[in-house]
């Protein structure tokens, strides 16, 4: 409720509010969650910062070395990276992180170690960075039941067994969607108050939309059905309206276009890469999870991508994924 004399609501719902209240509805709640969850914002804060900053603080550009995925790594990379592992592990409820910019799992050391396994995009769409287009950070979140922590064995788990998921994007503001399992919610930064403030709840996919998402660049590599999946977006019979298209070469901003307007954004496996390009577990699963969440639908075009079990930690697939028609469509051609 805002006050009329101020126009300042005195009784905002933060995403600590929104994520407690939650949490009374399950009696056997212990709030680790909730406190890894605030562990995980204050790492958004931070590389929300960071990114606004970044050409004053000298942190465009390369930081002269090649992460993992073969992908030239950034100033801003190495920075994030580094903030979401010191504030997941300073939070005492993750075991272990897997992380695009590292090889092999991090493990917590044993006196700060918990039960619930993060796999994260600390900085997705970095080769955007130096011109400032709209980037983000992607997360999902695990847990192992029993006694035990999590060990190596335990992080390759499909994504259907993802508690919570969520993403940041950082553009004209600072924005999270996040879902613990239910409808996603979206949670704007506010820097008066420091806070993420719910903004957009129970966020839902149009069944369908009039947005294709795709790079259009590869098209000489891709199999016949993509091609004639988007002849017919381009080319429809007489009467129907052309699909638009857009394309920011950003995962978290062209996700979370798709999701406010509808649509599908398409991501397939081609001629040179075979297995598809984006990761599994930081990129596809915690997209697939919200957006099927919103009442959308993920699918690799074999299968949903929750149901993929990973077999490596860094494992690549093709990504399709939107408003449930629009993505029937897309099957229908493959």
């Amino acid at each position: 409720m805002a006050d009329p004399s101020s126009g300042i609501d005195t009784d905002c719902v933060t995403l600590t509010r929104f994520v407690l209240e939650g949490q009374k509805g399950h009696p056997r709640a212990t709030g680790d969650l909730t406190m890894l969850l605030n562990s995980l914002m204050c790492a958004v804060k931070a590389v929300s910062a960071a990114v606004r900053r970044a050409g004053i603080a000298q942190l465009y550009g390369m930081a002269g070395s090649v992460n993992v995925q073969g992908e030239t790594v950034q100033k801003l990379d190495v920075l994030a990276n580094q903030l979401f592992i010191n504030q997941m592990s300073s939070s005492f409820n993750v075991g272990i992180m897997i992380s695009e910019e590292n090889e092999q799992v991090i493990v917590v050391e044993p006196q700060k170690r918990g039960k619930y396994i993060v796999a994260f995009d600390p900085l997705d769409g970095s080769s955007n960075i130096d011109c400032l287009v709209s980037i983000g950070s992607i997360f999902g979140i695990w847990k192992v039941d029993g006694d035990n922590y999590p060990g190596v064995k335990d992080a390759l788990q499909p994504g259907r067994n993802m508690v919570a998921a969520g993403y940041a994007l950082y553009g004209s503001g600072c924005m999270v969607v996040i879902s613990t399992g239910g409808r996603p919610s979206g949670f704007t930064l506010d820097p008066n108050i420091g806070e993420f403030v719910l903004t957009h709840k129970d966020m839902q996919i149009k069944p369908r939309g009039s947005i294709f998402s795709i790079n259009e660049a590869y098209a000489k590599y891709w199999d016949q059905g993509i091609h004639d999946y988007l002849k017919k977006c381009k080319y429809p019979p007489e009467g129907k309206s052309p699909y638009n298209a857009r394309y920011i070469g950003s995962m978290v901003a062209d996700v979370h276009r798709t999701l406010i307007y509808g649509g599908i954004f398409l991501y397939p496996a081609h001629k040179k890469s075979p297995h598809g390009k984006l990761r599994l577990m930081y990129e596809c699963a915690p997209m697939a999870f919200i957006m099927e969440k919103a009442g959308g639908k993920a699918t690799d075009g074999k299968q949903r991508i929750l149901d993929i079990v990973p077999t490596e930690l860094h494992q690549r697939s093709a990504c399709f994924l939107g408003s449930q028609e629009d993505v029937d469509d897309l099957l229908a051609c493959l």
